[in-house]
């Protein structure tokens, strides 16, 4: 079950991370100044394909990582619009790591360890793959290609 995690979107809506309860969620720590920047297209495809299907891909900004997010809400949105077409939902930039961190990276990061069992994010395009039951988590690092992304969602629908 997902916990009751407040999310603020990049236009200023609050939503709870138990509204995406009963989807497969994908989740991503993202940069518009990054070398792995182009995967907004193939994360926007992965989307388009499986949107009807109680899927969701979460954006979540964040600078910590060589300060390669430094927009606004506004210049983010109109960057993942205007370059890649981004349609799924995008929320505020946070902290993933330190003691700044949004409650939903600490949350991510307890439920699907990296490299080792280290916890912390190493870079942008970190991705974690929730099941439906809010209860399967697993954690992708920034080089894992959205086609091995695509398999593992597969066998979870």
């Amino acid at each position: 079950m997902l916990p009751n995690i407040e999310l603020k979107t990049l236009d200023s809506r609050i939503l709870n991370l138990q509204d995406y309860s009963g989807k497969t969620l994908l989740i991503v720590n993202v940069a518009s100044n990054c070398g792995f920047t182009p995967q907004y297209k193939d994360l926007q495809a992965l989307y388009e394909e499986f949107k009807d299907k109680e899927f969701a891909v979460l954006g979540f900004p964040c600078n910590q990582f060589g300060a390669q997010e430094p927009g606004t809400p506004e210049e983010i949105t109109s960057f993942c619009e205007t370059q890649f077409g981004v349609t799924f939902e995008m929320f505020e930039k946070i902290e993933v790591n330190g003691a700044n961190a949004h409650p939903l990276y600490v949350f991510l990061k307890s439920k699907a360890t990296g490299i080792l069992g280290t916890e912390s994010i190493k870079w942008n395009f970190t991705k974690f793959l929730i099941d439906k039951s809010g209860e399967n988590f697993t954690r992708y690092g920034s080089n894992d290609s959205i086609a091995k992304i695509r398999a593992d969602l597969i066998k979870l629908m």
